[in-house]
């Protein structure tokens, strides 16, 4: 099964709150707010969509990438957690 699929409701989720935080910066530039509540609100949402990039990421890796039948402490294994962890770290 698709780490998606496994996923979709925490995933909908997540893009749900993500909407809703796009939703809240349509409504503060029409309402004209100050720019640095808008730019927070941004912000904001640009983490969270990186937040779900790296999810959905992570999943691929840990689901395509990788042979999950790979022992632990293999140098593939090893490679896989640092590129997680670089991923994590740039998606920040």
């Amino acid at each position: 099964m698709a780490h998606t699929i496994k996923d979709k409701q925490g995933l909908l989720n997540r893009v749900s709150r993500i909407r809703g935080q796009i939703e809240a910066i349509h409504r503060s530039l029409q309402k004209e707010e100050d720019c640095n509540d808008i730019l927070q609100m941004i912000a904001a949402s640009r983490g969270a969509i990186n937040g779900l990039m790296r999810e959905i990421i992570e999943g691929h890796i840990e689901s395509h990438v990788v042979d999950p039948k790979e022992a632990p402490g293999s140098e593939r294994a090893k490679a896989t957690k640092t590129l997680i962890k670089v991923m994590r770290t740039y998606l920040k």
